[in-house]
């Protein structure tokens, strides 16, 4: 009896172990948002709930930009719209809010998009917040910071404030650490140029 009833426990272990097997050999991988190749073919969220269109920036240069409301560096978000009117004809900023380093931006949408009007007038385009690393990076920060994708080299966001400049043909070109000012002649110079 003992015999059998061994016989039959292992025959269940072997057969639960079997379905196991079986369940997850056809469970699909979780989806992941496709990356896309140019930079041209993104469309995001913007902070007031419409969509930044990407291919609209045909022809122009492409400052992106993570941003927060409560870093040492936010003072950068007038610097930036300073920029974003005296080059309009040839860049076109695009903020990024995150709230990856030091909960900096704890805001909703709503809330940053008010703090941005009233305390820097930002007219320049913002996209609805989002997180620039970790496993939710989201898919344009994965195309900026992966040369598989941007061609031009691996990077990592260091902190608020990185900024990503893509030329008027949708190659990225140059990456200018969160503490260094756009205006800065450096800076200003790429834009130019």
């Amino acid at each position: 009896m003992s015999y059998v009833c061994c016989t039959t426990s292992k025959l269940l272990v072997m057969l639960f172990s079997i379905l196991l097997f079986i369940k997850f050999l056809f469970v699909p991988a979780p989806k992941t948002e496709a990356v896309p190749q140019s930079i041209y073919d993104f469309k995001v969220e913007s902070l007031t709930g419409g969509t930044i269109d990407f291919s609209a920036f045909k022809g122009k240069k492409i400052l992106i930009v993570n941003t927060a409301s409560q870093c040492g560096n936010t003072f950068q978000y007038g610097e930036l719209e300073k920029i974003s009117k005296k080059y309009k004809d040839k860049l076109v900023i695009v903020g990024f809010p995150a709230n990856d380093f030091g909960h900096q931006e704890p805001g909703n949408n709503q809330e940053i998009a008010e703090f941005c009007t009233k305390n820097y007038s930002v007219t320049f385009p913002m996209a609805a917040k989002i997180s620039v690393k970790g496993n939710d990076m989201a898919p344009i920060y994965h195309w900026l910071t992966e040369k598989k994708y941007n061609g031009y080299k691996d990077s990592e966001v260091t902190w608020n404030f990185q900024k990503y400049l893509i030329d008027e043909h949708g190659k990225l070109v140059d990456i200018f650490e969160p503490g260094m000012s756009p205006m800065r002649s450096f800076v200003i110079d790429a834009i130019e140029k």
